[in-house]
């Protein structure tokens, strides 16, 4: 009894023994290489936490210089006081600066945004293109202090991806590798800007690698932490937006009106993505027709956006103080409609133009004052069964974002 016991337990322990050789083999051969793999995603996660941070604190800076205030966070209503003169030659003078730069360093004159760092990551095993890379983010760094209505995202994102394809031209890494490295300075960009490591790291697997595989999972979500400790190492645990008080849905009838404002935010960022799309096919008309000097072309953009900034300055930048005002109740129902369209041809003209910068604020913004003028009415029609406007403004805030980037995780969790 006692031998058959012992047979009986004599196979499944040289299995184990087999099992925990062949564990150390592979830890042995391949563990190292993750080691070095994960270190090298921590110091791409802090450079691209650096230069998003560097990058805002650079908007912040010479916007300060230009529209001549301590508070960048109220500019629009600084702007208010400025002679129209100045607000009409900052975005002009800008317009020729981004000429010169995207004439110098780019082939085509155009911006290289999120959509390139996707391409890259789909079709060129994680890289982007270097010289074209950092003048753009030279041109929208320019476009977003000088009156530009766009947002800084985009360029940090496609900025990190820069820096992550020159290191990968070092280690010479490509395929799984370099994609993995990609979304890792993706990520760290991201979390460094919102203050949101969960979202970074989802940012860059739902939108840049469109997938969710456990093997990018672990070095992504180092950098993505390094980016926010970056942040936090500045800025503490501050937000990006002045939010509303904690509420909820007064009831479950108004769950319906909800849905509608996901319909409408869906309608609202459509016609956002068409109007930058439409101006770009009007743009590149004109241009051919008229024979305007490529050059030239944002500066054009540039006298538009300044002689709508004289009016109403609420377009110049990425919007935050509008977009915090929507989401503190603070604005009237005309002027929330008002500022979405007069946002969403602002934001037309700079793309239109050239002129650098992103879409992910703006459509912050856009959605925030959808949701506020929804709410408001909503709140109005049924005011016994409904909950706060700003709840409305947070849900189409989120909502617009959402259908312009086509990731609805990641942009829930900023």
């Amino acid at each position: 009894m006692p031998q058959r016991f012992t047979s009986s337990l004599k196979a499944p322990f040289i299995a184990l023994v087999h099992d925990l050789k062949r564990g150390w083999e592979v830890m042995r051969t391949k563990g190292p290489g993750h080691i070095q793999f994960w270190f090298i995603a921590l110091l791409i996660g802090i450079a691209s936490g650096a230069a998003a941070l560097g990058f805002r604190l650079a908007i912040e800076t010479l916007q300060a210089a230009f529209y001549r205030t301590d508070d960048v966070s109220t500019l629009a209503t600084h702007a208010r006081a400025l002679p129209w003169y100045w607000l009409l030659a900052i975005p002009v003078l800008g317009g020729l600066a981004v000429g010169i730069v995207l004439n110098w360093f780019t082939p085509d004159g155009r911006v290289r945004s999120v959509a390139d760092v996707i391409e890259g990551a789909a079709l060129r095993d994680g890289r982007v293109e270097k010289r074209a890379g950092v003048g753009s983010a030279l041109a929208s760094l320019i476009t977003l202090t000088t009156g530009g209505s766009s947002g800084r995202e985009g360029p940090v994102v496609h900025l990190a991806a820069v820096m992550a394809s020159w290191v990968l031209s070092k280690i010479k890494a490509d395929g799984v590798t370099g994609r993995d490295l990609l979304g890792c300075a993706v990520a760290a960009a991201v979390s460094a800007s919102f203050n949101a490591p969960i979202a970074g790291a989802l940012f860059a697997l739902e939108v840049v690698l469109r997938h969710f595989a456990v093997h990018a999972f672990a070095p992504i979500a180092i950098a993505s932490i390094a980016g926010t400790i970056i942040n936090r190492i500045q800025f503490g645990g501050v937000t990006e937006f002045a939010l509303p008080p904690a509420g909820g849905v007064a009831f479950y009838v108004e769950l319906p009106a909800f849905l509608i404002l996901g319909l409408l935010s869906g309608l609202v960022a459509s016609v956002l993505m068409r109007a930058i799309l439409m101006a770009e096919d009007i743009g590149n008309e004109l241009q051919r027709r008229s024979g305007l000097p490529r050059v030239l072309r944002p500066a054009v953009a540039g006298l538009m956006l300044g002689a709508l900034a004289i009016y109403f300055p609420h377009i110049i930048g990425v919007g935050y103080e509008t977009t915090s005002a929507a989401l503190t109740g603070k604005l009237v129902l005309h002027e929330a409609v008002v500022f979405v369209i007069l946002k969403i041809i602002a934001v037309a003209i700079t793309m239109a133009g050239r002129m650098g910068g992103g879409v992910f604020s703006p459509s912050l913004m856009v959605g925030a004052l959808t949701g506020l003028a929804f709410g408001i009415v909503a709140t109005a029609i049924l005011p016994e069964v409904s909950g706060s406007q700003t709840l409305y403004a947070l849900a189409g805030m989120g909502a617009v974002a959402a259908a312009v980037l086509g990731a609805p995780i990641s942009t829930t969790l900023i």
